[in-house]
């Protein structure tokens, strides 16, 4: 009997450990989704701003060139 309490102990303190480790690896997880979501939302600014630009360069052209 104590030897099957202290195997089921042992596994308890695994999923604990478990436990703990993956909230922490979320935790990283969702900061490095931030991250991309900042990243992608400055790029389609910068994308977006230079197809502005483009735009804006293409009608100066004369059209009879």
């Amino acid at each position: 009997m104590d030897s099957e309490l202290a195997a089921l102990e042992s596994k308890i303190e695994q999923v604990i450990a478990l436990v703990h480790q993956l909230r922490a690896e979320n935790e990283v997880l969702k900061n490095q989704m931030a991250a991309a979501e900042a990243e992608r939302l400055h790029l389609r600014r910068t994308m977006t701003a230079a197809r502005e630009r483009l735009e804006a360069l293409t009608d100066r052209v004369p059209e009879d060139i």
